[in-house]
C-alpha cells in the first residue's frame, strides 16, 4: 500500500505524485461526477460537478492535487444537491429533449442526471434558437445542445492541432463556434478520424447517417449507469 493515501467518502484511497483527487479516485474505482474532465486533456474546471469537499473546505476534484491525509467528501446530500442544481441549469439552458436526441443512451449529461436522481428541471427553459450545422458532408453540429464543456476545443487545439472550435460572447451568451470565415464545419479540416469528433458528451457533434443506430437496452448507459464505469477510457 502507497503511504500517499487520502481518505474518499470513508474509503482510503492511494494516488502517485502529482494526481489530483480525481485522477486517483478513477484509478481506485470510485466515481466522483463530473462532466468536463477527460483524462487525456489538462483540466480546467469548468462544470464544477466534480467539487468535492476537502478538510472541509470546497475544491473541483479535477484540479485539486492529492495530499496525504486529506479527508474528502463527495457522495453526501449536501453535494448532490448542487450538483443536481447545476445540471437542471445545463438541462435548461440548452435545448435538452432526450427521447428526440441521438445522444440518448450514451450521452453523459443524461446519464449524470439519472444516476443522481434529478427528477425534474425545475428551472424555466431558456430554448435557445442557434442555427443548426449541417453543411459536413459526415457530421451535423447541433449547437443548442452545448454545455460548454470545451472538450472539442481542447481536442482539436491539444490533439489535432486544428483549433476547429472556439467559443464566443460572454456569460449567458457564451456559444460554440466553428473557426472559420463562414461559420461552417465544411469550410475547416475536420475530420472524422480528429479526436474532436469523439469526445462530446452530449448531442452536439452528430455522425450523420447513424442516428438511433443501438436499440434501446443496449445503450452505454442501459447497461451500466454511469457511476458503476469508473476508470473506463472516455472517448
Amino acid at each position: 500500500m502507497s503511504d500517499k493515501t487520502f481518505v474518499l467518502d470513508g474509503k482510503t484511497i492511494p494516488y502517485a505524485e502529482g494526481q489530483t483527487i480525481m485522477q486517483a479516485a478513477m484509478t481506485a474505482g470510485v466515481y466522483i461526477p463530473h462532466l468536463c474532465y477527460h483524462p487525456e486533456f489538462k483540466p480546467h474546471g469548468s462544470c464544477k460537478l466534480c467539487t468535492v469537499k476537502a478538510n472541509g473546505r470546497q475544491a473541483a476534484s479535477c484540479t485539486q492535487l492529492a495530499q496525504s491525509g486529506v479527508v474528502v467528501e463527495s457522495n453526501t446530500g449536501e453535494l448532490n444537491d448542487e450538483r443536481r442544481a447545476l445540471l437542471q441549469m445545463l438541462f435548461v439552458e440548452g435545448n435538452h429533449f432526450c427521447p428526440s436526441c441521438e445522444q440518448s443512451g450514451k450521452c453523459k449529461l443524461q446519464a449524470t442526471a439519472y444516476d443522481l436522481n434529478m427528477m425534474s428541471t425545475h428551472f424555466d427553459h431558456f430554448f435557445p434558437d442557434r442555427p443548426v450545422d449541417a453543411s459536413h458532408s459526415d457530421y451535423l453540429l447541433d449547437f443548442n445542445r452545448c454545455i460548454l464543456c470545451s472538450l472539442c476545443i481542447r481536442a482539436s487545439r491539444d490533439v489535432d492541432g486544428k483549433n476547429v472550435f472556439g467559443l464566443a460572447g460572454r456569460g449567458i451568451k457564451s456559444h460554440l463556434i466553428v473557426n472559420a470565415a463562414s461559420g461552417q464545419l465544411a469550410d475547416t479540416d475536420f475530420t472524422a478520424n480528429d479526436k474532436a469528433a469523439q469526445v462530446c458528451p452530449v448531442g452536439v457533434i452528430l455522425k450523420k447517417r447513424k442516428g438511433f443506430a443501438v436499440p434501446i437496452g443496449q445503450r452505454t448507459y442501459d447497461l451500466n449507469p454511469i457511476s458503476a464505469m469508473p476508470g473506463v477510457k472516455q472517448d
